[in-house]
């Protein structure tokens, strides 16, 4: 499980996604995610379905890839799946009453809703952001969208940098975390009997180490950084400068049709409605 974990890792391609602008990728990051919480029907969801599935397509990354780093947060969605189902309180009758447990028609739509914008928001991010983003050029392009706020001696490269540290560690880390745990199975330890309080306990002698770890690797990369006189942004030049293109325009552009056509969806109901009404009365006078 530990090592089907995807996120963070780039896959080096020349798709078009992977010759997009870094900046560009950030803005439909953010429309995408705009739009995954607007859509609230079945039309939204199915619309954005077909998106994510265009961005699997025309990014040559493996659909076994994808899919394989879903599979840790199966546990979750499933779990925020069921307290929906059982939480939620409909307007009718519920379609199953057992005892205090009532399950509504509302409950099961609003689970399967939250599914889909879960799995979704995690797959169309990590098409912009990390997939067939390099650390490096994300980091170029976080700083420079927020390069205005420089303006109030905000620290923006330092926050970028910061970012995309964490980013380019999360594969490391997960490495590191399948070694101590292929360590203490040797040793024999059992991380996948007992109920929960059990497990959660045998991953303390993994905490502890990873821990150790981490601050020491952080330890040294402060180190390698001050060796090689690492001075923040001050007279930094940079070897490749960003350049948006025409295309860049053309992805937001569209993009923006997809959150304006979302939108939309939210409206369509009652669009028809009134349409139809409308047409009911006009062919009544007719």
């Amino acid at each position: 499980m530990i090592s089907d974990i995807t996120l963070g890792q780039f896959f080096p391609g020349n798709s078009p996604l992977h010759r997009l602008d870094p900046r560009c990728k950030i803005i439909l990051s953010v429309l995408f995610i705009v739009a995954i919480f607007i859509a609230d029907t079945p039309i939204a969801f199915a619309f954005l379905f077909l998106v994510t599935l265009f961005l699997i397509i025309i990014s040559r990354i493996s659909a076994k890839v994808i899919f394989k780093g879903i599979k840790p947060i199966i546990f979750v969605v499933v779990f925020t799946s069921l307290l929906n189902v059982f939480l939620t309180v409909g307007k009718g009758a519920p379609l199953v009453e057992f005892y205090f447990i009532k399950i509504y028609t509302e409950g099961i739509v609003r689970a399967i809703f939250m599914s889909l914008r879960v799995i979704l928001l995690i797959i169309g991010t990590s098409m912009f952001l990390t997939y067939t983003t390099s650390p490096i050029t994300l980091t170029d392009g976080i700083e420079s969208l927020l390069s205005p706020l420089k303006v109030i001696k905000l620290p923006v490269h330092a926050f970028a940098m910061m970012m995309s540290i964490a980013l380019r560690f999360i594969p490391t880390l997960v490495e590191e975390t399948e070694k101590i745990m292929n360590a203490q199975k040797s040793r024999g330890a059992d991380f996948s009997s007992g109920g929960i309080i059990k497990r959660a306990k045998a991953l303390i002698p993994i905490l502890v180490p990873l821990f150790v770890s981490s601050f020491k690797r952080a330890d040294e990369l402060a180190v390698a950084m001050e060796c090689r006189c690492y001075r923040g942004d001050i007279n930094r030049t940079k070897l490749v400068k960003l350049e948006y293109k025409i295309r860049d325009f053309i992805w937001i552009f569209v993009f923006a049709l997809i959150l304006s056509a979302t939108i939309l969806t939210k409206f369509l109901p009652d669009m028809i409605t009134r349409a139809s009404e409308v047409l009911d009365i006009l062919f009544y006078h007719i």
